[in-house]
């Protein structure tokens, strides 16, 4: 029944938890009567609870059993199960102290872990966040880890040549602040399907690297930091805090009050702000603000300062006497920097030097001499996103059985294009907005890839109307498009053709009958890049841009024009050699 190598107290106790008595045990033990009955008060056996009693009985067996040099099949078997219950005995014991039905039963707790980690959403384990890490490190430039260098400024300033990856950088430069101290980011565009490209950069990061899929709009991480994507418009912003991300700031409308806002996420001396844009037009609001034209404001002659915004001051960047560090990248910068993405010469080839400079070399336009001003361009760029509520971009029919146009509109070189989907409202001649939804710029391919392209997407959309210029190049396109859509509208290029085009777009234009995203800033620059001149002969008015052979980024412009010509109901009242006398009417 117990143990002789057992202790003899704890051998008197086993034996009166088994249900013996004092003198029983005094008699079994051969221990005095008084020495048993005092080990029983002053142990308080007769007190201890029933899981205590019947762990030690368990464990005294269990001893046994052990003990035993030779063991039978039987005994092991004993041993696995009395284990059991001693396992079984201490839950009971630790569910009478805590009262945790985890601790009576192990499937309960394994249940609420297995739940509280399937809620801990974009989760990111120690391993994964040191991948991520190195990732970003080994994918930068020269010039982008200069911007992280700067990210120790509490506010920096980047004007950029385009396409040199600023967005995809800072996407991922703010993912990793995130990861790292669990500080808020902010994202903020012109539109907010312009900052939802922010989202998708580093929704994807993290795919590739990780395999893991955040989810959420904003994206909150499992460290308390959270990612906002917002337009500029969101009514509830001055309620975030954090790191602010502003993406072509240079094009954002009404920039004086936008500021304010993202400043005011910013106020703690905590949070950095970030401002990064190609350079729109010098009448812009956001020229004072790079030129430091804002910090002189109000202030005596004597007590101005001087800012150098020079590309040759800013090249490598500089703290101006606003605190704020510029820094201006051309493509020449970022190519000397290690992005080795463009063919800088067949650029120089495509583009005017107007134009390349403002593309490429981050110098600012001066829209005086466009036909369409930046102010009236301005009104028409709003953000999709909240605004068109009956357009779904990523739906199988994003604009449902309404009539769309589609404009196209070939490069000088023909193996790219440039295609526009206009919706018409719904009283074409009387009110309503022509709007934008969608532009594919088609690059390196034929004239079957490009018609596939408008083919496709003819089955997402009802196509009322497709206008194709055919003067050159876009015959053999427009030659395939009539096989599947015979109402094809052939446009062919002639001095009446292009003002008939142009006066139809500026009469929209100015009566803000155009929309398109506010984050579509190539659209207005295309639209920009147009100017009235005359014809070699001098003896009519005409205008020039992206038609020619020096400029090819105007093709935007001209597709959302050839989509609008389905407008038949114009008035001319001037002579097409006369246009810079008034404006058309439309009825």
């Amino acid at each position: 029944m117990y143990d002789a190598a057992q202790p003899t107290r704890l051998k008197a106790q086993n034996l009166f938890f088994q249900g013996y008595s004092v003198a029983e045990i005094s008699r079994m033990l051969v221990v005095p009567y008084p020495t048993v009955d005092a080990w029983k008060r002053r142990d308080e056996w007769d007190k201890a609870p029933a899981a205590s009693r019947i762990e030690a009985t368990i464990e005294a067996r269990v001893n046994l059993l052990i003990a035993k040099e030779v063991k039978t099949a039987g005994d092991l078997s004993e041993i696995e199960f009395l284990i059991k219950q001693m396992e079984r005995t201490a839950r009971i014991h630790k569910f009478g102290e805590s009262g945790r039905e985890g601790d009576l039963n192990p499937n309960v707790e394994k249940r609420g872990r297995s739940k509280r980690k399937k809620e801990e959403k974009n989760f990111l384990t120690e391993e994964q966040v040191a991948a991520l890490v190195k990732a970003f490190e080994d994918g930068l430039f020269d010039y982008q880890r200069g911007w992280l260098d700067a990210k120790k400024h509490r506010t920096r300033g980047i004007l950029k040549s385009r396409q040199i990856g600023a967005t995809f950088y800072f996407a991922r430069e703010a993912l990793i602040d995130a990861i790292t101290t669990g500080d808020n980011q902010i994202f903020l565009s012109a539109s907010k399907a312009q900052a939802h490209v922010f989202r998708e950069y580093i929704v994807q990061f993290v795919k590739d690297v990780t395999g893991v899929l955040l989810k959420g709009d904003p994206i909150a991480l499992w460290n308390g930091a959270t990612l906002y994507f917002l337009g500029t418009n969101s009514k509830t912003a001055q309620s975030y805090h954090g790191h602010v991300y502003c993406d072509e700031f240079a094009w954002i409308g009404k920039f004086r009050e936008f500021n304010k806002v993202a400043s005011a996420m910013a106020t703690h001396k905590k949070w950095r702000k970030t401002y990064f844009s190609t350079p729109s037009t010098i009448g812009h609001d956001s020229h004072g603000f790079w030129s430091g034209e804002w910090a002189n404001k109000g202030r005596a002659k004597a007590d101005r300062v001087e800012f150098d915004v020079s590309h040759a001051a800013l090249k490598d960047g500089a703290v101006g006497p606003d605190d704020m560090w510029r820094q201006i990248v051309t493509i020449e910068d970022a190519e000397a920097g290690g992005c080795d993405l463009f063919d800088i010469a067949a650029l120089r080839r495509e583009y005017n030097d107007q134009d390349f400079a403002n593309l490429f070399m981050a110098i600012w336009v001066d829209d005086n001499a466009s036909y369409f001003g930046f102010d009236e361009l301005r009104r028409c760029m709003v953000d999709s996103w909240e605004v068109w509520k009956d357009f779904e971009p990523l739906a199988a029919r994003p604009f449902g059985n309404r009539a769309v146009w589609i404009g196209y509109d070939p490069a000088k070189s023909g193996d790219n294009a440039s295609i526009v989907v206009v919706a018409p409202p719904l009283a074409v001649e009387t009110s309503g907005t022509f709007r934008v939804l969608e532009k594919l710029f088609v690059t390196g391919s034929d004239w079957e890839d490009q018609a596939a392209a408008i083919r496709a997407l003819c089955s997402r959309y009802n196509v009322e109307h497709i206008g194709i210029d055919s003067t050159t190049i876009g015959q053999g396109v427009f030659q395939l498009v009539r096989q599947f859509f015979p109402a094809v509208r052939e446009i062919t290029y002639s001095v009446d053709v292009k003002t008939r085009l142009v006066l139809k777009a500026k009469q929209l234009i100015s009566k803000r009958r155009l929309e398109f995203d506010a984050g579509w800033s190539d659209v207005a620059l295309a639209f920009l890049s147009i100017k009235q001149t005359v014809t070699p002969s001098g003896r009519q008015a005409t205008f020039a841009a992206g038609r020619s052979k020096e400029t090819g980024h105007a093709d935007v412009a001209w597709a959302i024009m050839h989509a609008l010509d389905k407008l038949d109901f114009i008035d001319f009242d001037h002579a097409p050699g006369k246009v810079g006398g008034g404006f058309v009417e439309i009825y």
